[in-house]
C-alpha cells in the first residue's frame, strides 16, 4: 500500500483520456487553463495526508499479518458510529481546505463501493462481491481517485429504459463476450471525471422486466477507448481573483460521460442483467452519498454565517435588532444541519458488516439544507447590500488612478479594502457563477428535495408516535386501518 502525493496524482492524469472542453480535445488536463485548476483543487485530497494538521484524520493505519499498513481514510470501511463521524469530519476538513468546494475524488467512489458491498452481500452474489472487493483493494492500495457516473440522460422521463425510442438514453450492455461486455449509452452530471483514475458506473433507477440490458454496475479506467468526456464550462474564468476570491482557484468540472462501444472486462463487472439489484444499488448509494453531501455542505454554511457577521460589522449595522435576528437564524440553520449530520452517524445501522448512516436523519439533514439554502443566500445578500453587483473589479482596484477614489468613497465601519474583501467573498458565494452553481447544487445534487422527502417518508417508523396517539385517544392499536 502506498499513499500518493499531490504531484504523483497529477502526473497520473497525463494519459490518453478523451476529454473535450469548449469544442476542443484537451491533450493535457493538468496544464489546461481551466481543467488544470479543477485538477489542482482535487489534489488537495492528497495534500491532507501530508499535512500534520490533518494526517491523523486523513490516513488510516491498519494492522495485518505483514505488519501495519497505511492508506487514505476515505477507503476505511465504516463499522460503527465513530467511523462515520470520523469520515464526516474528514470530508468537512477537505472541503474547508478547498474553500467551500468539495474535493469529491475519493468520497463519492467509496460511497459507491460501500453501497455495492451491502447490495451484493444481501443478494448472496459471491462472484459480484469478490469483484467489488478486488476492485476496492486495487483502488485503496494504489490510492486512486474515482468518479461515479450514475445519472443517465434518461430521454423521455415517462418511459422506462426499454421503452425509449433511443436505447442509449440509459447505459446498457450491447454485447457479451468471453472476456467481458461491450456497453453503450451516456451518463450526465458526472463530477470530476476529467481528473480521476477510475469511473464507477451505477444504475440511476429501479428496473423491471425487459430492462435487463440496463441493469448493470461496472468500473473502467478513464483512459478506456470509447469513453468520451464532454466537460461543462459553467465555472469558466480565472481572470479576476479580486472579485472571485474562491472560484478563480477552486473549480469542480462535470461531464456528459459517453460510452461508445466501451469494453469492460468481466472482473470489472459487478452485476449485470439484474433488475432486482438496480434499484437497491441506486438507493443504497444515496444512503451514503447524502451523508457525504451534508458533511461537505458544512464549510459552505460556516462561510456564509461568518461572512454575514463580518459584513454586518463592516457596514456598521451589527447592533441593529433585525440584523441580530437574521444572524441568529443563519447560525441556527447551519448548526441544525451539522447536528443532524452528527445524529445520522450516531443513529447508524450495520448491514453486511458495513455501518451506514440513519436514512431518515440523513435525508432530513439534506432536506433542511436544501429547503432553507436560498433563504440563507437572501439573508446574507440583504446584510451586504447592492455593492455585491455594482462594486469595482480587480482592474479598477489595482489602478493607481482609480483606487484612491474607491478607498475614499467605499469605506463604512471598516476601511474600503477590508469591506470589499468580505463583499467580494459574499458576491462569489452567492451572486456570481460560483454562487449560482452552489444554488443549483443545493436543489438537485445528491437527489432533489422531493427525493429527500420521499426517502424520509419511506424510512420513518411511525409506531411510537401512533401508539402514543392511540393510547391517549383510548383506542386499541388494532382499530387503526392500515
Amino acid at each position: 500500500m502506498a499513499l500518493r502525493t499531490a504531484a504523483q496524482f497529477l502526473a497520473g492524469l497525463r494519459d490518453t483520456r478523451e476529454v473535450y472542453y469548449r469544442g476542443e480535445r484537451v491533450t493535457d488536463v493538468v496544464n489546461h487553463s481551466e481543467l488544470g485548476v479543477a485538477a489542482r483543487h482535487a489534489s488537495i485530497d492528497f495534500e491532507l495526508a501530508e499535512n500534520p494538521t490533518f494526517r491523523d484524520l486523513a490516513v488510516h493505519r491498519e494492522a495485518s499479518r505483514e505488519g501495519s499498513a497505511e492508506y487514505s481514510a476515505f477507503y476505511r470501511i465504516p463499522r460503527n458510529s465513530e467511523d462515520l463521524l470520523s469520515r464526516s469530519k474528514l470530508i468537512e476538513a477537505g472541503t474547508s481546505e478547498g474553500a467551500t468546494l468539495v474535493l469529491l475524488i475519493k468520497e463519492i467512489g467509496t460511497d459507491a463501493l460501500f453501497a455495492l458491498n451491502r447490495v451484493l452481500g444481501r443478494s448472496g452474489d459471491t462472484d459480484g462481491i469478490q469483484r467489488v472487493e478486488g476492485f476496492y483493494r486495487r483502488c485503496r492500495d494504489n490510492d486512486l481517485a474515482m468518479a461515479v457516473a450514475q445519472t443517465d440522460v434518461k430521454g423521455d422521463r415517462s418511459k422506462r429504459p426499454s421503452e425509449q425510442s433511443d436505447p442509449d438514453m440509459y447505459v446498457r450492455v450491447i454485447e457479451k463476450r468471453a472476456d467481458g461486455i461491450i456497453v453503450s449509452g451516456a451518463k450526465i452530471h458526472t463530477s470530476c471525471t476529467p481528473y480521476v483514475d477510475e469511473v464507477i458506473v451505477l444504475p440511476s433507477r429501479s428496473m423491471g422486466p425487459g430492462d435487463e440490458p440496463w441493469s448493470l454496475a461496472f468500473a473502467v479506467p478513464v483512459a478506456t477507448p470509447g469513453l468520451r468526456l464532454y466537460a461543462s464550462d459553467y465555472l469558466h474564468g480565472t481572470d479576476d481573483p479580486f472579485t472571485r476570491p474562491v472560484s478563480t482557484s477552486h473549480k469542480m468540472i462535470e461531464t456528459l460521460t459517453v460510452f461508445e462501444n466501451v469494453f469492460v472486462p468481466w472482473e470489472r463487472v459487478f452485476f449485470m442483467d439484474r433488475p432486482d439489484l438496480a434499484g437497491a444499488a441506486a438507493l443504497t448509494f444515496v444512503e451514503f452519498h447524502r451523508f457525504t453531501a451534508v458533511s461537505y455542505k458544512l464549510p459552505l454554511l460556516d462561510a456564509l454565517v461568518g461572512a454575514a457577521i463580518a459584513i454586518a460589522k463592516a457596514n456598521g449595522i451589527d447592533r441593529a435588532s433585525h440584523v441580530r435576528d437574521k444572524l441568529t437564524w443563519l447560525g441556527g440553520y447551519a448548526e441544525t444541519v451539522r447536528g443532524l449530520a452528527e445524529l445520522a452517524a450516531i443513529r447508524c445501522k450495520v448491514d453486511n458488516h458495513v455501518a451506514f448512516p440513519d436514512v431518515f436523519t440523513t435525508n432530513m439533514a439534506k432536506w433542511i439544507f436544501a429547503r432553507d439554502f436560498h433563504q440563507a443566500i437572501e439573508t446574507v445578500q440583504d446584510l451586504a447590500g447592492g455593492l455585491l453587483v455594482t462594486g469595482p473589479g480587480g482592474k479598477d482596484w489595482n489602478s493607481r488612478e482609480i483606487r484612491p477614489m474607491l478607498e475614499k468613497y467605499l469605506p463604512a465601519a471598516w476601511p474600503a479594502d477590508r469591506r470589499m474583501a468580505i463583499m467580494n467573498l459574499i458576491s462569489d458565494l452567492t451572486t456570481r457563477l460560483y454562487g449560482g452553481y452552489q444554488a443549483v447544487l443545493a436543489v438537485h445534487a445528491e437527489g432533489s428535495i422531493e427525493a429527500e422527502k420521499l426517502a424520509m417518508f419511506r424510512a420513518y417508523d411511525p409506531s411510537r408516535s401512533l401508539a402514543l396517539a392511540m393510547r391517549l385517544a383510548g383506542l386499541e392499536p388494532k382499530a387503526v386501518a392500515k
